[in-house]
Formats: C-alpha cells, structure tokens, sequence
C-alpha cells in the first residue's frame, strides 16, 4: 500500500526545515521587545504584582515570568519554598529606551518570609552611563543562613528605586522574573571560603577575531567558546552572550571599544559598560570604558576557580562565583554616545579566557529547579552551532550552493507545491453529482 503525504505533513516537514535553516543564520536582536530593545523569555507567562501580600500571585520556580512595574510603590509575588532550598529570583527592569533616567534611578528586590522578616534584598542602578537599559537585582532565601529557616510562604517585594530628579521620566517598566532553587549539599561540604587562588590577570587572547552576533536579553544569550569575538554596537543598545564555566574554571573577560574612524572629538564617560552575571543572574563584576573617540580597552577583575565554597567569601565578586553553567557577559553602549560621535555602529571586541580543569563540583541531595542550571558544560552539537562564529555558519551554507534567500524561497516553494499536488488530488477524487 503506498502511502500519502498530506498537505499538513508536507507543511510540517518544511517548516522544520526552515526552523533548521535559520538556525545557521546569525542570531539576530530583531526579536527584541518594541519599545525597550529587550528580547523577553518567548514562553514568559504574564502576572499581576500585587500592593499587598494578602493578594501576591505564587511563582514557581524553574517558570520565567513577565509583569509591570509602576512609577510607586512596591509589588509583592509569593513563594512557597522547602525548609533545605535556597531561592534565587532575579528580577529584571526594562525601561522604554526613550526614558530619561539618572544615576541612582534603579530597582531593589528582597525575599521576606511570613513575618515581614526580610531575608536579603538586593539592588541594581543604571549608574553613570545614564542610558536606560535593562537591570537586574537578585532576591535571595539561603537555606543556609540564621534568618529566613524553615519551609512555608515567603514574599518577593519588588521596588522602583527613584531619585527623585525632576528629569527621570513616568511610566511604568516591564518585568522578568525566573525564580530558581538550589537544593540542600548532600553530604557537608567546607564553611570557608578558598584562601588561595590564583589571583594574577593573564595575557589577553591575540588571535584574530571571529564574527559573533549577540542575543538582546538572558534567554536569547548567544554562546561564547574562549577566544576572540567581535561584533557591532549602536548607542542605547545592550548585548547579551553566554559562557559555559564548569566547577573548577576561572573566567578572564576583556572588552575592546573600537576608534570611530572620523574626526570627531568629545568625551563620554562610562561610554561602555561590560557587566559580569553568574548562572541565576546574579551580579558578579563590570567596567565601564570612558570614550573620546580613539580605541579603549578594560578587562574585568581576576575571578576565582568557581566553587561551591565561594559562597562564604566575604568579597561580592568572589562570592557570586559560587555555581557552574552560562555565565553572561552583557555589553552596553550609552546613548550619549551618539550624540558625540554619531550613530555608529561601532565595533565591539570581547576576548574570552577559561582557564582551568573541570572537576565533578559538588553532590546535590536533589536537583536544582530548572534542571541543568548548573551545569558548566553541554553537548553543542547539531545545526544551530550555537558556539560557532556567524562566518563559518555563512560558509556552511554557501558550501552547498545554497545561499540564504534561496534556501528559503526553496522550503516554502516545497511547501506550495505540495499543497497544490494536495488540492488537485483531492478535486479529481470528489464525486460528480
């Protein structure tokens, strides 16, 4: 018996092709939110913050979330944690990229358990670059910690961080929140932090750059092997990529702001701004890079091997380091910059070392939610060669004669012609009355 296709089935087929073909394309920002620039999770499921606990929403952990945050006031969500997890929620802000913001303009995010107790409270400000972009506080419940034991209810409280100078503007800002939780050690490990790491700051990496287009937010993050990456940035713009660091791995990061090629002159201070964020988002490290129009370039500090123990370091940076898997590098050019010398684009460097040999990490009596969050290394394999440079995927597909356009219009003139086949068999096979 010979078997059919059906027009559904022949659509299918293509479509995954064309999901397969695009995923040799570069990554493109295109998918950005509208009026921020800021690639939202495409599964974020959208909930209300409450004013008062009495109405706060749950949040489960592992689930990316979208809400709104007004000009006043504090939004509370709720969260039901066990007596051994500890609960990272990182929030992220996004102003409109027409705002007006200030210095110390920014938002703040606590964990409070039934009590009104607040167990940490975390806060990120847009700083001296005074662009508005997105970001990104952590509230924090350590299982670990004298305050905030036992399992039960705990509350998220969400608040704007307003100067009160008369130039920021209203409006309200949109939200994303992905709350995790890390479970209990299996065994007990270290209470000290390392004493001794090597602290010294290797050679940047000389090797010849290879093209690497960036994701507009967390989850569109592109990944970033070691070596040397560049890419172009227009003003107001923030990029994001991610970088595998297994247990065991330090992270060396430096960032190159290229020379405008024209003879404008001026200065903008903090021009460029290169964030550091581990696996939950969590702020590690940044520099900033004043710019007058010539080549600038800043690297950021020393890390320590990531370990589990990091986490009783008294210093935040090293403290931050206390996990394995994606950690973000997300650039920034201020919008100032435009003003001085012109809308760009201007070309980006980053050179990325991770030094070191991975070991095991520790035991976990369960797993983290989501799963696989921390793990430091992952199978890259398959079309989309998300570790590749955006040349060689050109290459690939020019190695087959096929260029981008064409491979396309190919996949969807399949598709057409199936439904046409489909259609005429169908017409010849209805009854005559």
């Amino acid at each position: 018996m010979t078997r059919r296709w059906g027009t559904a089935v022949w659509r299918d087929i293509c479509v995954t092709a064309a999901l397969a073909l695009t995923a040799l394309l570069p990554a493109s920002t295109a998918a950005a939110d509208g009026g921020s620039g800021y690639a939202f999770a495409p599964d974020a499921r959208t909930v209300p913050g409450a004013t008062s606990t009495t109405d706060a929403v749950p949040l489960e952990p592992g689930t990316t979330y979208r809400s709104t945050l007004p000009d006043k006031g504090e939004l509370y969500f709720r969260l039901e944690l066990a007596a051994d997890s500890t609960a990272y929620v990182p929030v992220t802000a996004v102003p409109r990229s027409s705002a007006t913001v200030s210095a110390s303009d920014g938002i703040e995010v606590s964990i409070e358990d039934a009590n009104g107790t607040a167990c940490d409270y975390d806060s990120a400000r847009f700083g001296a670059g005074l662009s508005p972009r997105p970001v990104t506080a952590v509230g924090r419940r350590d299982a670990g910690k004298a305050l905030c034991q036992g399992p039960g209810t705990y509350y998220v409280v969400v608040e704007r961080l307003v100067s009160g100078s008369r130039t920021t503007s209203p409006g309200s800002w949109d939200l994303e929140i992905t709350p995790v939780t890390e479970p209990a050690l299996a065994e007990a490990g270290p209470t000290t932090a390392p004493s001794t790491w090597n602290s010294a700051s290797p050679e940047p990496l000389t090797s010849d750059p290879h093209s690497r287009s960036a994701g507009a937010g967390f989850t569109t993050a592109r990944t970033l092997d070691p070596g040397v990456w560049r890419t172009d940035i227009t003003p107001g713009q923030t990029l994001y990529y991610a970088v595998p660091v297994d247990w065991g791995q330090q992270l060396h990061a430096t960032v190159d702001l290229g020379s405008t090629g024209g003879d404008a002159h001026g200065y903008v201070s903090a021009a460029l701004n290169l964030s550091l964020y581990n696996p939950v988002r969590g702020y590690v490290d940044d520099v900033s890079l004043g710019y007058d129009g010539t080549q600038k370039s800043s690297s950021l500090d020393a890390l320590p091997p990531v370990a589990y123990a990091n986490r009783y370091a008294v210093s935040g940076t090293e403290n931050a380091v206390r996990f394995a898997g994606s950690y973000y590098l997300v650039v920034h050019l201020t919008g100032q910059t435009a003003d001085t010398f012109g809308k760009g684009p201007y070309g980006v460097t980053l050179r990325v070392r991770v030094d070191g040999t991975p070991n095991s990490g520790p035991r976990y009596a369960g797993s983290p939610v989501p799963k696989g969050i921390f793990d430091g290394s992952w199978d890259r394999g398959g079309l989309s060669t998300p570790a590749g440079d955006d040349d060689a995927a050109m290459r690939a597909l020019a190695a087959g004669g096929i260029g981008t356009g064409t491979a396309l219009l190919l996949v969807l003139g399949v598709w057409t012609l199936a439904a046409r086949r489909a259609q005429s068999r169908a017409s010849a096979q209805k009854p005559t009355a």
